[in-house]
């Protein structure tokens, strides 16, 4: 059962809104997200990114421009070696181009999720080695990859990480002591002694910000870097990053770029989505356009996402982006048969009394563990581990819940896993099969999850009567967006609406179109997402609801009217 909890965070949201030209209400939201001084508000609600902290802030920047400066002068050959994921693809993209335009030789390898797996592996190293390549330059991996790495170094390459993962580390006498890979350059905010302020960029505004810097050391107008801007924002979305200072400000400039980009492959793979009139917000990146971008390196090559991004013509660009859109229904359906699957385990099996999940799945697709351990995450509200058969071991991923740290609780159990790393909210893995019992059993013993900890909880940021909804504050609550993790759509909540009227709708009969009263007799339109019979069920039996909702405008042949999107119901 779900617990529904009000956000009681105070400050004078009368006095908040008349500085800032603001409703209470609004003022109220923004305090919910933590953002509290007034310089802090300004920035919420205005920020720009000339006001972005300078990417010299971060830890071995100066050295990593410095070795560069030097290879190009030397003409050296540079490889940039990136990720399969849509982070990857955006950096190796961001990289590439950026390197590129001031002159150097440069090339690049996305490894394959199959054959090569995550990240740079020893194989990589001798190819390069083969290729008579000077440097490597990593993005979106490395920072865990001491062994590779010092095996080029070995052969005389020099190695610039970009990463923006979680640090491995040792405990020594209490004390948490990074461990960090023989590269000549690190760049990754996460290291401890790293002065940048944002502690939580992805993998590409790691790689931007790089190219930031490189762009002002050659001398290249600080205009060209606009273009980047729209492929910080899908990174940033597309890896699930909190959207808050840096990366909201990055994003909502992105946003605003996407409709009209320059880039052919985002114009075309804009339109095989039927996008080119919609508004783009976050949830189009989120769940249209990224997992597009995703589905290559999923179940095909992820170089098909990078020519996408390369595509010089239309009509190539049309056929990548027409392929990547068939390649996302495929993976769409095999998810849903992998998410059956686990299901059927966990119900019938011991695993439904645990509080970590690890299903293995030997016939699933290794690229699907991780969207089927979110369904499942989502379904028992349980950090989830999904582990899938490989040629040589299982792999896996894994998705959390706020009070469960993955990697934290990973990192007890390394002697198990052959190699892993992540976050708190999501990580990968690599384990022999014999080992998948004790480490389904070790992540459970070690488990300090309480009851009320697996209990969903519902924060609500204000209840509010729908009487009190207008055009305006409607109009208000944009701006907050873009919306996402670290920075959620806000949630309000009524009781007592009365049900005057209504049906299923929608091709799948998964809508419901409700008219509600509320105690003041105003009425208001209502949409219901979901399971559409149960919701139906519930409402025929009571007097009256409670629900938790969303207010938008509906805008139907030139009318407008105000309706609520209801999220939850008791």
């Amino acid at each position: 059962m779900e617990k529904w909890v009000i956000a009681a965070k105070r400050a004078d949201f009368n006095q908040i809104g008349q500085q800032f030209h603001i409703d209470p209400v609004i003022a109220r939201l923004i305090r919910n997200r933590d953002v509290i001084g007034e310089d802090k508000i300004r920035e919420y609600l205005s920020g720009t990114v000339q006001e972005l902290p300078s990417p010299w802030l971060m830890k071995d920047m100066e050295k990593a421009v410095d070795i560069l400066e030097k290879k190009i002068s030397q003409k050296a050959k540079v490889r940039i070696i990136g990720d399969y994921d849509i982070d990857g693809v955006t950096s190796t993209y961001i990289l590439m181009k950026g390197l590129a335009r001031i002159g150097a030789d440069v090339d690049t390898y996305i490894p394959d999720r199959v054959a090569d797996g995550y990240g740079i592996h020893a194989h990589l190293i001798e190819r390069a080695e083969t290729d008579r390549i000077d440097t490597i330059v990593t993005c979106d991996n490395g920072i865990a990859a001491a062994a590779e790495i010092q095996m080029a170094k070995d052969k005389g390459m020099t190695v610039i990480i970009t990463d923006h993962h979680e640090v491995p580390y040792r405990e020594e006498k209490g004390e948490r002591q990074m461990v960090l890979p023989p590269a000549d350059a690190i760049l990754n905010p996460k290291q401890y002694d790293c002065p940048y302020p944002n502690k939580n960029l992805c993998g590409a505004v790691v790689a931007f910000k790089y190219i930031a810097a490189l762009y002002e050391r050659f001398g290249v107008p600080a205009e060209e870097l606009e273009d980047y801007y729209e492929l910080a924002a899908i990174a940033t979305v597309g890896d699930v990053m909190d959207l808050q200072g840096e990366n909201r400000i990055l994003v909502k400039e992105g946003l605003c770029r996407l409709k009209n980009t320059k880039n052919k492959g985002l114009q075309e793979l804009i339109r095989a989505n039927s996008l080119e009139d919609a508004k783009i917000t976050a949830y189009h990146i989120g769940f249209v356009l990224g997992p597009c971008i995703n589905a290559s390196g999923r179940l095909d090559t992820a170089a098909r996402s990078l020519a996408l991004l390369n595509a010089k013509t239309k009509e190539e660009a049309a056929k990548l982006a027409g392929d990547l859109t068939a390649l996302n229904q495929s993976r769409k359906a095999l998810t849903e048969k992998g998410k059956e699957e686990a299901i059927r385990i966990i119900e019938t099996t011991e695993l439904k009394n645990d509080r970590v999940l690890v299903v293995y799945l030997p016939d699933c697709h290794e690229s699907l563990a991780g969207i089927i351990a979110g369904r499942i995450r989502e379904k028992y509200h349980r950090p989830a581990f999904v582990l899938t058969g490989g040629e040589i071991s299982a792999k896996g991923s894994g998705r959390s819940i706020e009070s469960y740290s993955m990697y934290e609780e990973m990192v007890k159990c390394a002697d198990l896993m052959i190699q892993f790393g992540g976050h708190p909210m999501a990580a990968g893995l690599s384990i022999e099969e014999k080992n998948i019992e004790e480490f389904r059993r070790r992540l459970n013993v070690n488990c300090t999850l309480t009851d009320e900890e697996l209990r969903p909880k519902i924060v609500i940021d204000v209840p509010m009567p729908v009487s009190y909804i207008t055009k305006g504050l409607v109009e208000q609550i944009s701006l907050l967006e873009p919306f996402g993790k670290g920075n959620t759509k806000p949630v309000f909540a009524q009781k007592n609406l009365r049900v005057l009227d209504h049906s299923i709708i929608g091709k799948n009969k998964n809508v419901v179109k409700l008219k509600l009263l509320d105690p003041q007799g105003i009425s208001v339109e209502g949409i219901y997402f979901g399971e559409a019979e149960d919701f139906v069920n519930f409402i025929r039996e009571k007097d009256s609801i409670s629900v938790t909702y969303y207010p938008e405008i509906n805008r139907f042949r030139g009318r407008e009217s105000l309706q609520i999107i209801i999220q939850n119901y008791c």
